[in-house]
């Protein structure tokens, strides 16, 4: 089917790049700037579809949909004084203290929170790539997150009347701060492929990790072993994440596109290709026309090969929300390649791909008992398919 053009809110606010922990840290915030500059160069802002806004940063009263006040004003204190607070999570090795950590952790929750309004009103799409922080806590910080923007706009679109809003995490770690968020509420459907807890942080989300009492089957866990490459990833999304879509009826759907399952990310384990990633984010665009009436927020995450995969996936991203893809052959604009080297010293990606075909084979047409990623699928199959009526 022919791609359409689509209504989409793209939220960008240069601001956002003071989130920086700073020289040396992974989560270095040259790839939003990178991204929004491809963005650009591919004439993506200017399509007719597409409105780009900066929303305000979030208050202590949305913060508060998610996060406890005591930890909101421990995030501040940190903030303005620059002294660590490892209670809360705050001054770490993995979130170390800088200015403005409250300023530009509430702009990044504020574009979230804006998009869900977005789609929830508007009925259309909205992205924010410098989102997706989804491991923070209510009341700490966590991997490199300090206010978990994605638990916030799922709140909010609860907060809004939503009934049903399906969250959907392909980032390579678990997206353990929104499960615990909704862990108990039968309106959150949580999703999450990662690579296997075994391998990587957090440690968790495991497939049988299925969510509380009252919402059991609501947190759907698929962790992937350590070196699965594009057929593995896109056999083990395809095999769970559309049933289960189909079965709970969004009416809303918020994904998480992490960049740091690529294989050449330097903290992770899988091997993706950005034509796989491309796919996925592809067909989270179909299932949330078939299935949420077409509301989609689709946010950033992980994702450390800051120049060669981060800007090219999230750009990939965006052109998919506003209907109208790019090719994956295409070139990458010189001019980008040039920034690249200029803020980075890295030479730019010459395409829009990896050169990969992006293929995998149905799990409906047969599996593997043997094989270590079909056990892993159909674990969690056996988890949580039966609380939606589906068979494993």
């Amino acid at each position: 089917m022919t791609p359409q053009p689509q209504q989409l809110d793209l939220f960008w606010d240069e601001a956002v790049t003071r989130y920086d922990f700073g020289r040396g840290h992974p989560m270095d915030p040259v790839r939003l700037a990178l991204t929004m500059s491809l963005v650009r160069a591919f004439g993506l802002d200017r399509l007719p579809e597409v409105t780009v806004r900066a929303a305000p940063a979030a208050g202590d009263s949305t913060l508060a949909l998610v996060h406890d006040p005591e930890y909101v004003r421990a995030v501040r204190e940190v903030s303005a004084t620059g002294v660590a607070d490892p209670a809360h999570g705050l001054g770490t090795e993995d979130n170390p203290a800088f200015a403005a950590m409250h300023e530009a952790s509430a702009l990044i929750a504020g574009q979230s929170v804006a998009g869900a309004d977005a789609v929830w009103t508007g009925g259309g799409r909205a992205v924010n790539f410098a989102g997706g922080l989804h491991h923070a806590m209510a009341d700490s910080a966590s991997g490199f997150c300090v206010y978990n923007d994605a638990a916030l706009a799922v709140a909010r679109l609860l907060e809004l009347g939503a009934e049903r809003v399906a969250y959907v995490d392909v980032d390579v770690h678990h997206g353990d701060g929104v499960e615990r968020a909704f862990w108990d509420d039968p309106r959150v459907l949580t999703v999450s492929l990662h690579e296997h807890p075994r391998t990587l942080f957090p440690q968790s989300g495991w497939s049988e990790e299925i969510g509380g009492p009252s919402a059991e089957g609501g947190a759907v866990n698929l962790p992937l072993p350590a070196g699965t490459g594009d057929a593995g990833w896109l056999r083990a999304f395809h095999a769970v994440v559309p049933p289960l879509l189909a079965a709970f009826r969004p009416q809303v759907l918020v994904s998480q596109h992490g960049a740091d399952t690529h294989l050449e990310d330097p903290l992770a384990h899988l091997a993706v290709s950005l034509d796989a990633q491309r796919a996925v984010a592809a067909a989270l665009a179909g299932l949330a026309d078939e299935h949420a009436a077409g509301r989609w927020l689709a946010l950033g995450g992980g994702g450390y090969a800051v120049a060669d995969v981060v800007p090219r996936t999230w750009t990939h991203l965006v052109a998919i929300a506003a209907g109208h893809p790019i090719a994956p052959e295409t070139a990458v604009p010189e001019e980008w390649r040039a920034e690249v080297y200029r803020r980075t010293g890295q030479q730019g990606p010459r395409r829009m791909t990896d050169g990969m075909p992006a293929a995998w084979k149905d799990f409906e047409s047969g599996y593997d008992p043997a094989d270590r990623l079909d056990q892993a699928v159909l674990a969690t199959r056996k988890a949580v398919f039966p609380h939606h009526g589906l068979l494993p």
